[in-house]
């Protein structure tokens, strides 16, 4: 197929042609071809034809494929709509920030790309992010606290993304729970709110459920205060807890949209300040220079553990966090699966 295929193709609405077109585009390295797919594809369902899923594919194999120069062209603000993944993520894992940091616009995007190449190892000045530096409100560099962060892989077939929990091995003790009293039990809204946030499209895009408790006393306790009677209790490092939340917060769950790695890590860090009881400061401690290490100290002053209930889902976080210092103990849980 060459050129004069693709007009008929697209006043047609022949998806499978359209495919068969865009394949052969890769297979060649064509990128300026697929990026005229591209072009036309979004054009025309502008007028009421239905090939968006074509403009989709083309935007989505540029940003995974296509040589630097390329690809960039696919990083406008309404694209990556209907992708797998956010494009900033898709584009990052081919493609490093020295490549395409002269070649993007100032933005929100701009800045995406340079956490997520972050993410991936490269080492980032940010003066050369210019000023969306702060979109994120977090550092483009890794805290020794941190842990390595569960990436991503894209490919034609589409996206693998396990979760860090699957290759664990635990050593568990069986744990019995009674009810607790309701004085026990602190009304902290803030982190609920963050762990809702952190597995939004759990919720809002899926059937799961996601719900938190704070109370005055032991992991047994939260518990207790969640409802679970019988399960077993494992401890986690920091860094593997850390990892599971930032695999939770990058996922789209069962049936939503994917959304990087980049906001899993800013998740993370909000739900962090919201257990140290300080993201209504966020601001002002940033700006003053201790956030970082506010958040740092929080994520290692708390003994992490991991429950298992029983219940089983491919997108599953049970934990739950005890501040020894405090006498408080935070259980996190959220749960999706397929229909």
């Amino acid at each position: 197929m060459d050129d004069n295929d693709l007009d008929p193709l697209i006043d047609r609405a022949d998806l499978d042609g359209l495919v068969r077109l865009i394949d052969a585009r890769c297979t060649n390295r064509d990128w300026e071809g697929l990026f005229r797919i591209h072009q036309r594809s979004r054009l025309a369902t502008q007028t009421g034809r239905q090939v968006w899923p074509a403009a989709t594919l083309a935007e989505y194999r540029l940003a995974l494929h296509a040589t630097t120069e390329w690809a960039a062209q696919v990083l406008a603000e309404d694209s990556g709509r209907f992708t797998i993944g956010p494009l900033t993520e898709v584009i990052a894992q081919n493609h490093s920030w020295t490549e395409l940091s002269d070649l993007l616009t100032d933005g929100p995007r701009r800045a995406f790309v340079a956490h997520e190449r972050v993410l991936r190892g490269e080492i980032i000045d940010a003066k050369s992010v210019g000023e969306v530096l702060d979109v994120l409100d977090i550092p483009l560099i890794l805290q020794p606290w941190e842990p390595a962060y569960p990436m991503a892989t894209y490919s034609d077939e589409g996206i693998d993304a396990p979760s860090p929990s699957d290759n664990w091995q635990h050593v568990w003790t069986d744990i019995e729970a009674e009810e607790v009293y309701e004085e026990m039990i602190v009304d902290d809204p803030f982190v609920h709110d963050a762990l809702r946030s952190l597995v939004e499209p759990w919720t809002s895009s899926s059937q799961g459920r996601a719900e938190s408790i704070v109370v005055d006393g032991t992991v047994i306790d939260a518990l207790g205060a969640l409802g679970i009677r019988t399960c077993r209790l494992t401890p986690l490092t920091t860094q593997e807890a850390l990892a599971w939340l930032g695999w939770c917060g990058s996922s789209g769950g069962a049936h939503g949209r994917r959304r990087g790695a980049a906001l899993g890590r800013f998740g993370v860090w909000w739900l962090l300040a919201a257990i140290g009881g300080f993201t209504e400061e966020w601001d002002e401690m940033r700006q003053a220079g201790v956030l970082n290490q506010e958040i740092g100290d929080t994520a290692r002053a708390m003994h992490w553990f991991r429950c298992d209930d029983g219940s089983r889902s491919p997108y599953e976080l049970s934990l739950i966090a005890q501040d020894p210092d405090n006498d408080i103990s935070i259980a996190l849980f959220a749960r999706d699966a397929p229909a």
